[in-house]
């Protein structure tokens, strides 16, 4: 499965970091990569992830989710 998800209040790579540690933190994810440029994280796992979950975790880290997107995954 692959989701984007955007976020706001992230500005330098730090901020970044954060974000994508909080993300890869939660259950069930493989893989995050956060582009700071794009405001966005691409977060893929083998099994569902919980929006719920993912926006916790980006708001614990201090950001905010402004939206997921699921996206239909090559594997």
């Amino acid at each position: 499965m692959k989701k984007f998800v955007y976020i706001d209040g992230m500005c330098c790579d730090k901020c970044a970091q954060r974000a994508e540690n909080a993300i890869a933190a939660c259950r069930n994810v493989v893989n995050c990569d956060v582009k700071l440029k794009k405001n966005m994280a691409v977060v893929r796992s083998r099994e569902p992830v919980s929006d719920d979950e993912i926006r916790e975790a980006v708001d614990r880290a201090g950001f905010t989710v402004t939206g997921i997107e699921e996206v239909a995954s090559r594997f």
